[in-house]
């Protein structure tokens, strides 16, 4: 008496489908990974380099700064004709001359920036560039953070979600490379 296999037969091409789904599949999670992290030293520029971060018409950019402990306190953006932001919690902000409310910087206590990218805006008085500088001061295990980040536009698909900040390692600090 023949024994019967417990699993159905499977067509050949239902096998190859199947490899290529999962090749395929495994390639597009690589491809687009949805998180970027970076050390609150790098992010603060103390390594010698202003750090990145990318913005796409497709998808809102996260700047996370929850895996540091961070509050966000006040957020600069010199060029806002090109990005929007966002926030987790009430912020202060300001934008080229115009400054929030100084009771708005006390009760500041965003942890996330939502960046995303619009159209050119024509603002009066604000000079359109290419890129732009966001500048956030933080707060956290009581002390006071400046990082500065080189905003780019992107007209790619993205590259990732969220650029996520975390506190440094073991109280590590950055040096400066000398070149």
């Amino acid at each position: 008496m023949k024994a019967k296999h417990p699993f159905p037969r499977l067509s050949l091409a239902t096998l190859i489908f199947s490899g290529v789904m999962i090749l395929f599949g495994s390639r597009a999670v690589a491809d687009n990974a949805v998180l970027r992290s970076i050390f609150s030293c790098q992010a603060q520029g103390l390594g010698g380099l202003v750090p990145t971060i990318k913005v796409w018409f497709e998808q809102g950019t996260n700047l996370s700064f929850i895996p540091a402990g961070e509050k966000i306190k006040k957020v600069w953006l010199n060029d806002p004709s090109q990005v929007t932001l966002d926030f987790d919690g009430p912020m202060c902000m300001q934008f080229g001359e115009q400054s929030g409310n100084s009771e708005d910087c006390k009760n500041s206590s965003a942890n996330v920036i939502q960046l995303r990218r619009i159209p050119r805006l024509n603002l009066p008085g604000v000079r359109s560039t290419k890129d732009t500088l966001l500048t956030v001061i933080t707060e956290g295990q009581g002390r006071t953070k400046l990082y500065t980040f080189k905003v780019l536009y992107e007209d790619t698909p993205p590259e990732y979600h969220t650029l996520a900040v975390f506190a440094d390692p073991g109280g590590a600090s950055c040096v400066r490379s000398s070149n």
